[in-house]
């Protein structure tokens, strides 16, 4: 695991509290007349399914607004990052793909680092229609793009060569359903790579606000969404069957100058809260004593003595192929000439076997 870490002073310290507390009561004014609520995604999963984690429409109203800010760009920095560090793996990969898609594109993060010599067409899709109109890509390159919820995308079998995803899966309840529609919509020996937040993304702004809580209220409510583990992804991307998996992590640690910075940047980011059993009430005691508790729990100081707070990103990178015949394949049961009883004299077997005839020796 590598770690980075990152400072973000690029903007004078305010405080955010008065705008925070009044964060629902803006999004339902400003959206009461706007024709979003007219594409909420819809669901695959029963209404009543224990799966139904996150409000997706609410994700959508969080897309839009954020969208429409005149600083939008000022909040791509994590995903920018993350995106060019998945865009790295896909050079990396000697193949020039004829059909690739972005799924939950957001504004571009890797379409616009996608290169012609990687991707010959590329389809970029999302749910925020604003974010779609926003995403940039290389002028050489074949674009389409299309409206859709990656909760349920809705692709043809064996459609495309490669599907990428940055930073967007993490907000969908019925993963594995989801996965597997991207395995039914790759060709044979399709590739499949994206980026998630991890467990340990935002651990300490999810500790403070429950120690504060719990200090008050003797009780906590969810306040930081939850994320998927690393240990889980291995079983569904081989439920939905991929094979040849390579996954890792990578920690980005950003300084802020205190939380509620770092809390109007989710909001900008569009990364806040989205799930169905939140609060949506923040008290200002409560935010305060949270601020307070961050501070001494996690604060940390500059060279100048300038003092900061940190937050952790987690991300989980994936790969997986599509299964076919032109893939190697493991040994049958029974096969090995090595007993793992005997791999600590490994070096007097590879001593005493016989050469093995190359075809360049015949």
């Amino acid at each position: 695991m590598t770690s980075r870490f990152l400072l973000r002073y690029n903007r004078a310290s305010r405080t955010h509290l008065h705008a925070l507390h009044n964060q629902s009561n803006l999004l339902k004014s400003k959206y009461n007349s706007s024709n979003v609520l007219n594409i909420a995604p819809m669901s695959a999963l029963p209404p009543d399914s224990p799966m139904n984690v996150f409000d997706r429409n609410a994700k959508l109203l969080h897309r839009e607004r954020a969208a429409r800010d005149a600083d939008i760009k000022l909040y791509d920095y994590i995903k920018d990052e993350v995106g060019d560090r998945l865009a790295d793996r896909i050079f990396d990969i000697k193949r020039r793909f004829k059909r690739a898609l972005d799924l939950g594109c957001g504004r571009g993060h890797v379409s616009k680092r996608i290169l012609s010599e990687s991707v010959e067409e590329l389809v970029l899709s999302d749910m925020s229609p604003s974010f779609l109109r926003q995403a940039e890509t290389m002028e050489d390159i074949k674009v389409t793009k299309k409206v859709i919820d990656e909760e349920n995308p809705a692709f043809e079998d064996n459609s495309f060569d490669m599907v990428i995803s940055c930073l967007s899966l993490h907000w969908v309840n019925d993963l594995p359903g989801c996965f597997r529609h991207i395995n039914n919509s790759l060709k044979n020996d399709g590739v499949f790579l994206a980026a998630m937040f991890g467990g340990e993304t935002l651990y300490e702004l999810r500790s403070s606000l429950q120690l504060a809580e719990l200090e008050r209220y003797g009780g906590i409510s969810p306040h930081i969404s939850p994320f998927v583990e690393i240990r889980d992804i291995g079983s569904l991307l081989t439920r939905a069957n991929f094979t040849m998996l390579t996954i890792d992590t990578d920690e980005l640690v950003i300084g802020y100058p205190s939380m509620f910075e770092l809390m109007w940047d989710l909001k900008g980011m569009a990364e806040n809260n989205a799930a169905k059993n939140r609060n949506l009430h923040l008290s200002r005691d409560t935010l305060i004593a949270a601020a307070s508790i961050y501070r001494e729990l996690y604060g940390k100081t500059k060279e100048d003595n300038t003092p900061f707070v940190p937050a952790t990103f987690q991300v989980i990178y994936m790969l997986g192929w599509k299964s076919d015949l032109s893939q190697p394949k493991p040994l049958e049961r029974g096969t090995g000439e090595v007993s793992l009883k005997d791999l600590y004299k490994l070096d007097k077997i590879i001593k005493d076997s016989k050469k093995i005839k190359l075809d360049d020796d015949k």
